[in-house]
């Protein structure tokens, strides 16, 4: 696990599988941890970031109802879990599925966790919102596309946003099964004029990003986005992002766009 400070008051931890990324957002005397680190060895670091800060951690936040994003609960059991309206429809639609898929990805990677994922009861947070943080507020924000729910996280104290699965500089736009080119294209519309004001943008998956590189990552996905529309299968990848694992995904891509 990688661990970084893009401000005295925000550091990105960033996990080894898929380049997964957590947050933690503090102001004043409150902290949020926004996603999470995958393996065990990396969740358990997570205290200890807290405690070197001298943060007391208020709450988890989720960007969106991938299992990947949900595991902070496995190390701050006890802590407040906040998802946006549409996450926790999601939840209560598919119980047991973000534990299920978890011991799957745990059997193939040969991970031995010692308790299983629980997510508990979970606060749903009206989306577009607010949310208090110290005397700061946290703007959140409508994304869904990539799968049926979902925020991102505006903090304009510190002029970080955090994106959830999108605006990847390692991974393509990548549609789930329950997701919508459309609603893709509307949630980076939406998040322009944020990318446009800050200082950092961190995806769930990848290094966090300058506005000029994310306004980049932001076109390339609307110009890849259209062409999948208009051309399926034959619509170019971004240039940086055609290896192997993205194709697969643009193949999953296509499937749902054109079914």
């Amino acid at each position: 696990m990688q661990a970084v400070a893009l401000h005295p008051e925000v550091i990105v931890a960033r996990s080894v599988k898929w380049q997964t990324s957590c947050t933690l957002l503090h102001h004043g005397d409150e902290t949020f941890l926004v996603d999470s680190v995958i393996y065990p060895s990396e969740l358990e670091l997570l205290p200890g970031l807290l405690a070197q800060a001298g943060w007391g951690l208020s709450g988890l936040l989720v960007t969106h109802g991938d299992w990947d994003h949900v595991l902070a609960r496995l190390v701050f059991p006890e802590a407040a879990v906040g998802v946006a309206e549409t996450t926790a429809a999601r939840l209560r639609a598919e119980p047991g599925v973000a534990a299920r898929q978890l011991r799957e990805a745990d059997e193939d990677d040969y991970v031995h966790r010692p308790r299983p994922l629980s997510l508990g009861q979970v606060q749903a947070l009206p989306v577009p919102g607010k949310l208090d943080l110290g005397d700061s507020e946290l703007e959140l924000i409508p994304a869904d596309g990539h799968t049926q729910d979902g925020m991102a996280i505006w903090s304009p104290a510190h002029r970080v946003l955090c994106v959830g699965d999108y605006l990847s500089p390692v991974e393509i736009p990548w549609i789930s099964e329950k997701g919508s080119r459309d609603a893709y294209l509307a949630t980076l519309a939406r998040l322009a004029p944020y990318v446009e004001q800050a200082d950092w943008i961190v995806p769930g998956h990848g290094e966090h990003l300058d506005a000029q590189r994310a306004l980049a990552i932001l076109r390339e996905d609307v110009a890849y986005l259209e062409a999948l529309g208009e051309a399926g299968a034959d619509a170019p990848l971004p240039l940086a992002r055609r290896d192997r694992a993205q194709k697969k995904i643009h193949a999953e891509n296509v499937s749902r766009v054109t079914a």
